[in-house]
């Protein structure tokens, strides 16, 4: 345990310095946002429907752009994030907006030490479940801030998407689908700006969607649906094509780019 949370301290340092370069980002569009845009995308606004006074925990929330979407339709939102920059980000963000949301700064795996509360709603999204080396107390978590007859939802990138080497235009396979070993990258720029000169350094896991489902199911999660989509909302792997409606999607269609999972508390 030890050497993954070297690996933590590593990803942090990289995600706060993320956390200032995206906030800057033409991705994030921090002038939309605040003039009232909302970051959320179809997935997880089809998938939640009506938030309206329904308590909603977001895990891995970034500087809190979803966070404060879903606070701007009617939840009682509280983000948590790894990085201490983007988590102070949000909080900025929060009180220059006039929300209500509550942010708080902790590793996700220890979400229960730092958030006593149970939520109608457990929400992540796009990028999270890589940065955890084992899922097994991700569904423990989850379960434990869920009340009963709460819903946990995930939209996430496809296990597929994560085989290949994301930073080889040649887009060529890479990595296992179920690979135990730790995956460390480093490279120039970041996913939302690619011209940036910092450093990304990441170590990373990866995670079939039988390790997802048997994590939430151990936990005591029910799984109402687990279902895989060949359009991404984000530009996640080279030479995607950009559809009429604004998604992403490869020109052969051959394998998913994204799969959502849905989930009831008992």
């Amino acid at each position: 345990m030890d050497k993954n949370k070297s690996f933590f301290e590593i990803n942090k340092a990289t995600w706060n310095e993320k956390a200032r370069v995206h906030a800057k980002s033409e991705m994030y569009n921090m002038q939309a946002f605040k003039g009232g845009a909302s970051s959320l995308m179809p997935y997880e606004l089809e998938a939640l429907g009506d938030v309206l006074g329904k308590s909603l925990l977001h895990l891995q929330c970034h500087f809190g752009q979803d966070t404060l979407s879903w606070s701007r339709l009617g939840a009682s939102c509280t983000g948590l994030d790894l990085s201490d920059e983007a988590i102070q980000l949000a909080k900025t963000l929060n009180a220059e907006l006039e929300l209500d949301a509550t942010f708080v700064c902790c590793n996700v795996l220890d979400t229960s030490q730092f958030v006593k509360d149970t939520f109608d709603i457990v929400f992540t999204s796009y990028g999270v479940i890589g940065w955890l080396p084992d899922l097994k107390p991700w569904g423990q978590l989850i379960a434990e801030r869920l009340k009963p007859g709460g819903t946990f939802f995930i939209a996430e990138f496809h296990p597929i998407v994560w085989m290949f080497d994301y930073l080889d235009a040649n887009l060529k396979m890479k990595y296992g689908y179920m690979q135990d070993e730790v995956i460390y990258e480093a490279y120039e720029g970041t996913y939302a700006d690619q011209n940036s000169k910092m450093i990304s350094k990441e170590y990373a896991w990866n995670h079939g969607l039988g390790e997802v489902v048997t994590a939430l199911t151990e936990a005591g999660l029910h799984i109402e649906y687990l279902k895989e989509f060949d359009e991404s909302p984000y530009d996640v792997l080279p030479n995607l094509e950009k559809t009429d409606s604004g998604m992403y999607v490869t020109k052969t269609k051959l394998y998913p780019l994204i799969f959502t999972l849905k989930a009831t508390k008992a």
